[in-house]
């Protein structure tokens, strides 16, 4: 290797040719997430025109070929000779990293996007971009092919109202397959339409037929209530606003029967999944001024006092902010990060949430005495939890239910969770035993949506899963300590299979949520059935694919036999179609709505019998594959 280091090795890559050279240190990822992040830094910027008063409505179409276009009502991007760089304003924002409107503080208070490079940075990843600006009565076209203008910035007769419309096409040398998953998008969209109140935000994918429009008024109060929907509260939900020199803080809390938490922070109505400082200041307003109100209306004893954990029990939250400078950790802004909001946060808040508690004397008495009994029952929780598992660890009762795998590097391990004994017997003999362990699970286990803490962790299923995994459960679970990267659900194709599936997922939703959000949850998918045609076989997963294959083999006698359970197979059959990683197919879990998958496990596997009953007769005729 030459050992010379000049001048001349160092390259500089101008415009937007670093974007394109390292796409994922700009959008986080080249894969269906950074397409999302495409549309949404398209989007933030209609976002950001209806903060600031100048935009009603945002529409969002995705043509079949994975086109998309956004259009806005806003003001428009000028088109005048930009003073610094001597050409267009629009070819001006398009072409240079960190040129915008968001800067300077006068056009736009406060902003969302990727710090003001983001429709660049779209612009660069896409093969094809047309942007076209209506302003003062006239409408401004111009044509990008990977960020390089393919003409100048023209003025056509076309003009239809004021605003921005944007349409690219993603650069499949970078992305491959331009696939968009609706339910994600959908999930961001309805967040923003609730974060701007009265704003008008629809979402149009022509190849899947799918369209949804969201307009709310009410705001993050309408917000609260979205999230406890089916619930029953405490109290009707609070809304907290106010608007410093440095920041615009709006809050809204309700409180329901139920022990999980659902707290929702965004930061210029972008989601903070991670949380950040703004959410340390709530929680520590919150604790703070409950254990206050309680000691001053003799609620708690003086030597008594709440924490941050009984606080939080059944508490559903929505935290939003919006500043001038935000400091976002991480590309795609998973956790906020000006230190400087945690105190305004906290002072706003609990100047608000102590002159709503003196003010709604009955509502502050119940909000008081739920954090109680949350407290009550966290203490008994505990003594019973490390009662049971200083049993466990003591006993030694996971030995001959665990079947251990050879390899100790967690990284290279996987769990499988089966059902029952008898397909535990065969899933033991058939698996690879160098990565892969199996733990059989007797029955049902707990239904953990209605079960107390107590009974959580004195159900004998449930502890032989926690002490397996090894990683605790919440609020006290640690992913880095967990001794399987995959765990797989596996269970039979029937009915009961399907329960015990839906059971699992529950316990891991409320209990180790971050297993799912990290990606290490996973769904075997088993055969349905085996085709026998003479000495071949052939094994499928669905009655389409199975009425197909029966087809495919014409006149021909094919033998069909149907599994129901996995302990029908042999050893060798369940590792050839369910266990094999280079055959078999797998479901990673995961969870791009949580609003909307909190209130489903509320709704299914929750007391309230009325609301499952309405919901079962209205989905009834589009539930498939039925075991009857």
């Amino acid at each position: 290797m030459d050992t010379e280091y000049n001048a001349e090795d160092i390259q500089v890559l101008e415009g937007l040719t670093p974007v394109r050279k390292r796409p994922g240190m700009y959008i986080g990822a080249v894969d269906q997430r950074g397409l999302h992040q495409l549309v949404l830094e398209v989007v933030y910027n209609g976002v950001d025109e209806a903060i600031a008063g100048g935009c009603s409505v945002i529409s969002v179409i995705i043509r079949p070929d994975g086109e998309v276009t956004v259009g806005d009502d806003g003001r428009g991007i000028p088109v005048e000779e930009h003073p610094q760089t001597g050409i267009s304003t629009l070819e001006t924002v398009m072409t240079r990293l960190h040129a915008g409107a968001k800067f300077g503080g006068r056009s736009y208070r406060t902003s969302g996007g990727l710090h003001g490079v983001g429709v660049s940075v779209v612009n660069a990843l896409s093969s094809y971009l047309k942007v076209e600006t209506r302003r003062n009565g006239n409408t401004y076209v111009q044509e990008y092919s990977r960020g390089i203008p393919q003409s100048p910035v023209r003025k056509v007769d076309i003009f239809l109202g004021r605003g921005t419309t944007i349409t690219f096409l993603p650069d499949e040398e970078i992305f491959g397959n331009l696939d968009y998953d609706f339910s994600t998008l959908i999930q961001r969209f309805r967040d923003v339409a609730y974060l701007v109140p009265g704003l008008s935000i629809s979402l149009k994918d022509e190849g899947k037929e799918k369209e949804a429009t969201f307009c709310f008024e009410g705001g993050i109060e309408s917000f609260v209530e979205a999230i406890n929907q089916g619930k029953e509260v405490l109290h009707p939900p609070m809304h907290f606003t106010q608007e410093t020199s440095e920041l615009e803080l709006g809050v809204g809390i309700q409180y329901n029967q139920g022990y999980e938490e659902e707290v929702l922070s965004f930061a210029n109505c972008v989601r903070t999944t991670d949380g950040g400082s703004h959410v340390s200041g709530f929680r520590s307003a919150l604790t703070r001024v409950l254990n206050e109100y309680g000691h001053r209306a003799k609620l708690l004893k003086d030597n008594e006092s709440l924490i941050g954990e009984d606080t939080r029990g059944g508490l559903s939250a929505v935290i939003s902010v919006k500043l001038s400078e935000p400091q976002f950790e991480g590309q795609t802004k998973g956790r906020l990060g000006n230190s400087w909001v945690k105190g305004e946060v906290e002072r706003i808040v609990a100047e608000k949430l102590t002159l709503y508690l003196d003010e709604h004397l009955s509502e502050a008495k119940g909000i008081v005495e739920k954090c109680l009994s949350q407290a009550h029952a966290r203490e008994a929780a505990r003594k019973a939890r490390d009662l049971v598992l200083k049993r466990r660890s003591l006993d030694g009762s996971l030995a001959g239910k665990l079947a251990e795998c050879i390899e100790k590097d967690p990284r290279l391990c996987e769990l499988f969770l089966v059902e029952g004994e008898s397909a535990g017997g065969s899933a033991k003999q058939g698996r690879d035993r160098r990565f892969q362990a199996i733990l059989p699970l007797k029955g049902k286990i707990l239904n953990v949506e209605k079960a107390s803490e107590e009974k959580i962790f004195s159900h004998e299923e449930i502890l032989a899963l926690i002490t397996a995994l090894g990683a605790g459960v919440d609020p006290e679970f640690v992913l880095g300590r967990i001794r399987y990267d995959r765990v797989i659900i596996m269970t039979d194709a029937d009915v009961d299979g399907s329960h015990i599936r839906t059971l699992l997922l529950t316990f891991f939703f409320r209990r180790m949520r971050e297993l799912i959000e990290q990606g290490h949850l996973f769904i075997a998918q088993p055969p349905l059935y085996c085709l026998k045609n003479g000495n071949k076989a052939l094994w499928v997963y669905s009655d389409d694919e199975k009425e197909a294959k029966v087809k495919e083999f014409g006149s021909t006698k094919v033998e069909v036999q149907r599994y129901k359970g996995l302990g029908e197979m042999n050893p060798d059959q369940l590792w050839e179609t369910t266990m094999n990683p280079d055959a078999r197919t797998i479901i990673k879990v995961s969870i791009e709505d949580a609003v909307n998958a909190d209130y489903m496990f509320h709704l299914l596997m929750g007391e309230e019998v009325e609301a499952r009953r309405e919901f079962i007769k209205d989905h009834a005729k589009l539930a498939t594959n039925v075991d009857v």
